[in-house]
């Protein structure tokens, strides 16, 4: 994103723009009336509208079902409060309070702050949690492998970027341009190269984890540290 104004609220990154974007969003089935912040809650940012940066991060999350539709967007940051999370820890404990993995800490400072995260925001925009990062993402909350390997892991998969319309306003700034259907054909390939990409980033992600392995903080040590000023 470009010509941005920053500024610092508490520990949270929020940003301003008047740019117009080009955004894609996949549905399973369609859109089915107007555009809304109705997720499943246990998404990467919790209950919202997400859209991608690139076509193909939708079109792998749904090549699995037959009336699956791909839609291109034109979306109105202007007037916006937007949370720009960049990769780090902080992306993965967002991601871990919104998945439901710490519910162990229900009540302590660290739960309480990224349940707090996000809540003055229309927007949120952090790295997307695709088919190469995902087996990594589960590793680290089973306590199999670090943050320091998690975190190298994330900057060398390079993950795409998504948006996630958090309230209605933000979703009234929302226009779809184009909607297109997948057929059989498409979605066989698309699972084929899903696939490709997971095996590929699990292999990567493997030769960063043995590295880091004896270094770093494992999650539940985390989440017992963070809870301790509660």
């Amino acid at each position: 994103m470009t010509q941005m104004e920053r500024y610092t609220e508490k520990e949270n990154r929020i940003i301003t723009s008047n740019e117009k974007i080009t955004l894609y969003h996949g549905s399973k089935s369609g859109i089915d009336g107007m555009i809304a912040p109705k997720s499943r809650d246990k998404c990467d940012f919790g209950k919202g509208f997400y859209m991608g940066t690139d076509q193909t991060q939708p079109l792998t999350l749904i090549c699995n079902y037959p009336k699956a539709k791909v839609y291109t967007l034109s979306v109105d940051l202007s007037e916006l409060k937007i949370m720009d999370i960049e990769v780090g820890l902080d992306w993965a404990l967002l991601v871990a309070y919104n998945r439901g993995k710490m519910e162990s800490v229900k009540g302590t400072s660290i739960y309480n702050k990224y349940a707090d995260w996000d809540k003055s925001c229309d927007m949120v925009v952090g790295y997307i949690a695709n088919d190469r990062m995902f087996v990594v993402l589960d590793r680290f909350f089973n306590g199999e492998i670090t943050d320091l390997a998690l975190i190298n892991s994330l900057s060398a998969l390079k993950l795409g970027k998504q948006y996630v319309a958090k309230t209605e306003k933000a979703c009234k700034n929302i226009k779809i341009i184009e909607e297109q259907e997948i057929n059989e054909e498409q979605r066989e390939k698309l699972k084929y190269e899903s696939e490709i990409n997971r095996s590929r980033g699990i292999e990567l992600a493997e030769s960063i984890c043995r590295k880091y392995r004896r270094e770093g903080r494992f999650f539940d040590e985390i989440l017992e540290a963070g809870g301790q000023n509660a």
